[in-house]
């Protein structure tokens, strides 16, 4: 299956992207662990079908030094002990929040809750931005069918440092 379309490569899309980049500085830059904010944005990736996005953040954690056997296990993440209680609660809620479309409720009160004993309010904030911004990026990567396998940890460091 070949790449549809380089956003990069047209002068709005280019735009786009660099505004979109910009915005998930916020995140980066937040108290939010570096390491959860991969766990979650490798496991809505994933949920998405999103091949770019799942390289980049399973490629991301084992260059951070994050054990194989949590990568491997984000799937799974409700059957695995290798999950802290705010992880865990910070999966939940990418799940809900990336399969609204699944439940009436959207995200249930019981996850929220979880949610709030764990993060405080600049933890909330950048779990939700975070979670909108990489089901955006999972649409955009699968929309023009870009590609997993070609990633290097550390290839856009110029943009996020």
């Amino acid at each position: 299956m070949e790449p549809r379309f380089t956003l990069t490569d047209n002068a709005l899309g280019a735009r786009f992207a660099k505004r979109f980049g910009n915005a998930s500085l916020v995140i980066l830059q937040s108290a939010l662990p570096k390491a959860t904010q991969d766990l979650i944005a490798l496991r809505v990736s994933q949920i998405n079908g999103c091949a770019w996005c799942t390289d980049v953040h399973s490629k991301d954690l084992a260059y951070a030094g994050e054990p194989a056997v949590r990568i491997s296990l984000v799937a799974a993440w409700r059957e695995a002990s290798v999950f802290t209680e705010a992880e865990r609660a910070a999966l939940a809620l990418a799940e809900a929040g990336t399969r609204l479309a699944d439940s009436h409720q959207g995200v249930s009160d019981e996850t929220w809750a979880e949610v709030r004993r764990h993060y405080d309010d600049d933890g909330v904030a950048a779990l939700i931005a975070l979670i909108a911004q990489i089901n955006a990026a999972n649409r955009l990567g699968v929309i023009v069918r870009q590609q997993g396998g070609s990633y290097e940890p550390g290839m856009y460091a110029d943009i996020t440092g």
